[in-house]
Formats: structure tokens, C-alpha cells, sequence
């Protein structure tokens, strides 16, 4: 039998309390300067689940003149397709203007005219806005540099208190912190700066895709992730709301690629692992659509749709597994995460599921449940889920009504999701 990891009162209390907040399966989007197929790619993102969208406001866009602001008809048809299928909508505060140098907002006369770019922008779209994200990898000038870290902080502070005016009804976010910035101490600078009680979340970009065979899995990101987020908690003296605005697995064929069937077994297994976290509120997959067609370079190969927006596998995985990542609820004290074996609870009222894999080959596990369950185990495999609830095993239940109903079956790297109905899983062996 294996040890069940059992979590602290803590992080139990503040998984409750993040339970009542839904969330949020989100992507990035390149829509906003125009496309003919505009609506057919929204048609596509909300068949697949999503119910989130992050797009950039670019300022260059805005200020085509100096000191003269408009907003692009490109723009209002992004948004009256948000609007139409009812999705989340993230705007970016970000980029350089050619009137400016073309530099980062880190002196007076360059702040000055990003404030009034964010003021022209802002109450354009108040209300259309559920979150503002200021700036995008700010970290990428410099992750180690604390003077980058230090005008960062000023930043938001500023653009903060304005849209506080502008839009108070949007969230707000900050940080898109880079790997890098993570890994050398940018993330934590910003903590240290107060950020946690200035913006509602800390956006982060926790790509792994270059880490290497054992440091790109789902597995060892979520275990990073833990280390910190609790690291990021110590120092705010509280849990910090981690956005997860970009991550992803590239199909590139170079060193950092994957291939797509990879790809789609990384995307369920870090997105039903993302929820394990009570501090990640969502998480948005880098990207929608690929930006090229180009099979060696990296940045044409994260998307969910190709080009032509015929779907990878990645893109069917995600429709199959959205239904439990928004409507149902992560139970921790019935979860065990081992080193080979993930088994996560997750439950709707009553209707509960558990969600299976192994990382070490296939796996034939024992799994006891507390309910009276007859007949075929009924599991959705994600390896193939065009084929729907499928017979997996069958339930085995004693006469006794004390004793557990059992069942065996085989487990691989790719999640099932196993109907449980009204039981609860015990344990595994």
C-alpha cells in the first residue's frame, strides 16, 4: 500500500476556501490585430472548454501619433467575440512606443506616457475587462537585476492606483514572471516589494520545456510550483494568487520540442496537477493557434490548433478534461501524489471521480472504494478520448456490506478519469 499524502490544516483551509472560485482554463490568444477567421477560432476555444482569453494591448497600437490615442476596429471585433461566448478576458498593459525610445517605462517622462496610454485604453474597455496584466516578462531585461525589480514595483504601483479609477471592477494583475525571474529571485523581490497587497494575483510563465527529460514533465513542474508557491507565502505572511498566464510544450521538431502526443498527455496531466495547488486560480495554455508553420521553430509550435485550425491531440484532450477542471472540486484528503502514482479526487456534490496515471510504465493497481459499485468500471481515457466513458474493469463487492468494493486496472501515462459515482476512493495497492 502506498503512503497517502495527507496536507496540512493550512492548506486544507485555504483549498476550501478556493474551492467556491472557479477556474479558470484559459489560452493566449494572437486575434487582436485582425483575422478572417476570428470567430471560427472563439467557435473552436469554447468547444474546447476554455472560458478564459489573454491578449495584449499593445501600446504601439494605441499611440500611432504622438500624444494622439486611438483604439484599432480590430480591437472592437476581438472584443464583441469575447463578449459573444461569454469567455474571461485578460487585456495586457504592455510594450514599447517608438515616441518613447522604444524603452521599458523606468523613467519619469517614459512612465508618464505609459500612464496616459493605460488611462486611454482602460476606460475604453471598462467593464469589457475581467483582468488587466501589466506588462509581459519584465524579468526578461534582467531576472537577477534588483534595479529592474525596483522600477518594476513603482510601475505597478502607479498603473495600479489608476485602474483602481478607471476600471475598478477588473482584477488586477502583475509580474508574468519568466522561469528565469523564478529561478533568480525576481518573483520573490517583488513579494518582498508588496506587491501581494497592491494587485489581486502574481502572474507567472513557469515554462520547464527546456529542463531537460526529467525536468520538463508535468511532475517535476508541479513539485517546483509547490516549492515556490510556499516560498513566495512565507514571504508575503500569506497565500499569494498565482495566475498561471502562459505555459505550454512546443511540438517543435528541435532540442526543447516535444512531439503531439506528448504534448497532449503534459497538457492533462499539468492541468489536473495545477489544480492540486490552492493558490493557482487558472492557468492559460501558450497558445491557441500555432503562430507559423514552420516544424523547427519553437514559437510556431505551442498551439492547441495548427494554422489551419485543424485540431492536434493536445486540443481534444483539453475538450475531454475541461467538464471536471471547472466543474469539479480538487479533494486533497483523498488524493495521494507519489513519486510513481498520481490518483487525484475530485468531486461535484455527490459525483465524485478519480483521475489516474502512472509515470513508470504501466501500472496494474488494486483500487478499493467505501460505496456498493456493481457492474464495469466506467473510465474516460485521455490517450483517446474520442471514445468517451469506456469499460476499463469490473467491480468486484463482497456480500458483506462492510467490506470494500474492489477493482483492478492498468494504468499508463496518459490520465483516466474513473467514474466513482457516490464512493469515495479509499486507497490503492
Amino acid at each position: 500500500m502506498m503512503r497517502r499524502l495527507l496536507p496540512c490544516l493550512t492548506l486544507l483551509l485555504v483549498g476550501m476556501a478556493a474551492a467556491d472560485e472557479p477556474f479558470l482554463i484559459g489560452t493566449t490568444t494572437h486575434l487582436k490585430d485582425g483575422s478572417p477567421a476570428l470567430e471560427r477560432t472563439f467557435q473552436l476555444a469554447g468547444e474546447a472548454g476554455i472560458n478564459a482569453v489573454r491578449e495584449d494591448a499593445y501600446w504601439a497600437r494605441v499611440e500611432l501619433q504622438r500624444g494622439q490615442m486611438q483604439i484599432p476596429d480590430t480591437w472592437r471585433d476581438y472584443q464583441a467575440a469575447v463578449k459573444a461566448h461569454g469567455m474571461n478576458n485578460m487585456v495586457i498593459l504592455d510594450y514599447s512606443n517608438q515616441y518613447y525610445d522604444n524603452a521599458l517605462p523606468r523613467t519619469a517622462s517614459v512612465r508618464n506616457g505609459f500612464a496616459l496610454y493605460v488611462d486611454y485604453v482602460t476606460r475604453a474597455l471598462a467593464g469589457q475587462a475581467n483582468f488587466y496584466e501589466i506588462w509581459n516578462e519584465w524579468d526578461l531585461a534582467g531576472a537577477a537585476d534588483r534595479a529592474l525589480s525596483d522600477d518594476y514595483i513603482t510601475l505597478v504601483n502607479a498603473t495600479a492606483t489608476q485602474l483602481h479609477q478607471s476600471d475598478p471592477k477588473a482584477r488586477i494583475l502583475a509580474g508574468s514572471v519568466t522561469t528565469e525571474g523564478l529561478n533568480k529571485g525576481f518573483a520573490d523581490r517583488l513579494i518582498e516589494g508588496g506587491l501581494a497587497d497592491r494587485v489581486d494575483g502574481l502572474s507567472l510563465h513557469p515554462y520547464v520545456h527546456c529542463a531537460g527529460n526529467s525536468g520538463k514533465t508535468p511532475e517535476s513542474w508541479i513539485k517546483w510550483l509547490g516549492a515556490t508557491d510556499q516560498r513566495l507565502t512565507r514571504l508575503a505572511g500569506k497565500p499569494v494568487p498565482l495566475y498561471l498566464t502562459e505555459m505550454g510544450w512546443p511540438t517543435a521538431n528541435e532540442p526543447c520540442g516535444v512531439d503531439e502526443t506528448t504534448q497532449a498527455m503534459f497538457l492533462a496531466r499539468a492541468y489536473f496537477l495545477a489544480k492540486t495547488l490552492p493558490s493557482i486560480k487558472g492557468m492559460w495554455w501558450y497558445d491557441l493557434v500555432n503562430d507559423g508553420t514552420d516544424p523547427t521553430e519553437r514559437e510556431h509550435n505551442f498551439g492547441l490548433l495548427r494554422q489551419d485550425l485543424t485540431p492536434k491531440p493536445a486540443y481534444q484532450v483539453l475538450k475531454a478534461i475541461a467538464p471536471v477542471l471547472s466543474q469539479y472540486r480538487y479533494n486533497n484528503q483523498k488524493s495521494l501524489l507519489g513519486d510513481n502514482l498520481y490518483l487525484l479526487n475530485f468531486d461535484k456534490g455527490n459525483d465524485q471521480v478519480l483521475v489516474a496515471w502512472s509515470v513508470a510504465g504501466k501500472a496494474v493497481v488494486k483500487i478499493e472504494a467505501n460505496g456498493r459499485l456493481h457492474g464495469a468500471v466506467r473510465a474516460l481515457n485521455t490517450q483517446h478520448p474520442e471514445r468517451g466513458l469506456a469499460a476499463v474493469g469490473q467491480w468486484q463487492c463482497p456480500k458483506a456490506e462492510e467490506e470494500h468494493c474492489t477493482t483492478v486496472i492498468t494504468l499508463t501515462d496518459f490520465p483516466q478519469i474513473i467514474s466513482l459515482g457516490d464512493a469515495s476512493w479509499l486507497f490503492t495497492r
